[in-house]
């Protein structure tokens, strides 16, 4: 009598765990979207990268901010990654991106910001190309109060070691 109980109650817990196990997973893939850069211009290429094994036999991107772009698969695991060139009459502001892989979908909100201008990088990532003339003048004299000044101490110097 009591193997019986024992086998019922195995057996009703393995398939509650065997029938839950398909739902778990049908949310679980796919599992993370990451969007580069996270804030890009009107025109710029958005690289999208999705985690997910479903994700690796196709499936694509969507977003009110680039027409849909097509999942590859990434070589070594269960990534993919897409392509995607914002429209240039994109408004500014934050998007969301939903994957949709293997009948299932995933979507990230705000996952990129679109801004108005473009990202400019380098010196300063200033909106001028070049120094003003203002600039100039401020750092001509700077230097020249620099050399001055230190003109003036190395002669105080030299006439203490002196006396």
């Amino acid at each position: 009598m009591r193997t019986t109980r024992v086998l019922a109650v195995a057996a009703a817990a393995g398939a509650v765990v065997g029938l839950g196990a398909p739902a778990a997973s049908a949310w679980a893939d796919p599992t993370n979207i990451v969007a580069m850069p996270s804030v890009i211009p009107r025109g710029g290429h958005l690289t999208v990268t999705v985690d997910g094994s479903s994700c690796q036999h196709g499936g694509k991107v969507t977003s009110p901010a680039f027409s849909d772009a097509r999942l590859h698969a990434i070589p070594g695991g269960t990534t993919a990654s897409a392509t995607a060139v914002i429209h240039h009459h994109t408004a500014p502001g934050a998007y969301d991106i939903t994957a949709h892989c293997g009948g299932k979908t995933l979507m990230r909100p705000s996952a990129f910001t679109v801004i108005h201008g473009g990202v400019r990088g380098g010196f300063g990532g200033s909106s001028q190309s070049g120094a003003s003339g203002t600039d100039i003048a401020i750092g001509g004299a700077l230097v020249t109060a620099a050399v001055v000044g230190g003109g003036v101490f190395w002669m105080r110097r030299r006439s203490e070691n002196r006396a």
